[in-house]
């Protein structure tokens, strides 16, 4: 049973036919690229805290550390930071 003054379906539109403004290209850049520099950020402190294991562990600043250090904040934890950089950094 056809409906009275039935309306013809609207029209979708595509994502090709929506056209971001400038100002929209804009942020969307600036977004990408705040991602990318705070995954780097992340990423290099990570790689400083495997270095300063590392060095800590050539005995460079005396002692060698706690066995508890090398299991939750030495290689574990700079590994951890470099992926969650890395993953970071991959954002879109």
């Amino acid at each position: 049973m056809a409906r009275k003054n039935a309306e013809p379906p609207r029209r979708r539109t595509t994502h090709e036919e929506a056209k971001p403004t400038p100002e929209q290209l804009r942020a969307r850049y600036l977004r990408k690229r705040r991602f990318l520099r705070v995954g780097q950020l992340v990423m290099l402190i990570g790689f400083l805290v495997g270095l300063q294991h590392w060095l800590a562990h050539l005995g460079v600043f005396g002692t060698q550390p706690p066995g508890w250090v090398d299991l939750a904040a030495g290689y574990p934890m700079a590994a951890a930071l470099i992926l969650a950089g890395a993953i970071t950094a991959g954002q879109k």
